[in-house]
């Protein structure tokens, strides 16, 4: 099934069918029974950047999808959890690090797959870190020593590019998605 041009869910329930509610533009799972409007929204990802004496910490997934690349400590924001709260949650999971959060460094937005990506600039708050259950392992990699071919996802590449821009600015704007060449 398909929402201009879009995947369509299954509905939330054995009541539900797709129709555009009253006040809205949009086409949208509505129960019949008591009118309900189910709402289905992107995911917000929060991560970070995390450097340590100069030196970057990725993370080698240990779970789908691209298990085995290497990322940034970076997951879901939960419910009820501030974004940079969640990107400190995601860098003790993943890297069992405490960080300490510089300043919001991009938003990506990955409308294929419905996420809004929140990346920050942050350091380790102590040189203490380990592979947590997500991670295969997790380590810290000069500029020059990491591993292009390797990271999970675009969006890792482009929070590396941008953090390297500006790592020596105290004051900037966030980033969004990079310009693609050959792309109108």
């Amino acid at each position: 099934m398909s929402d201009q041009g879009r995947t369509v869910p299954p509905p939330p329930g054995p009541h539900f069918h797709r129709c555009v509610p009253e006040g809205d533009t949009t086409e949208r799972y509505v129960c019949g029974r008591c009118g309900h409007i189910h709402y289905s929204n992107p995911k917000i990802v929060v991560g970070s950047v995390v450097v340590y004496d100069g030196l970057i910490l990725l993370c080698r997934r240990a779970i789908e999808p691209r298990k085995g690349l290497w990322t940034l400590p970076a997951g879901y924001l939960e419910e009820h959890e501030t974004p940079e709260s969640g990107a400190r949650r995601e860098a003790r999971e993943e890297a069992c690090a405490e960080i300490l959060i510089d300043a919001l460094l991009a938003v990506y937005t990955v409308a294929h797959i419905s996420q809004v990506q929140l990346m920050y600039r942050a350091r380790l708050a102590r040189p203490e870190f380990a592979a947590g259950p997500e991670s295969l392992d997790v380590k810290l990699f000069a500029w020059n020593e990491i591993p292009w071919d390797e990271l999970a996802f675009p969006s890792v590449k482009w929070a590396l590019r941008q953090h390297r821009e500006t790592k020596h600015l105290s004051v900037f704007a966030p980033f969004g998605n990079p310009a693609m060449r050959n792309k109108p």
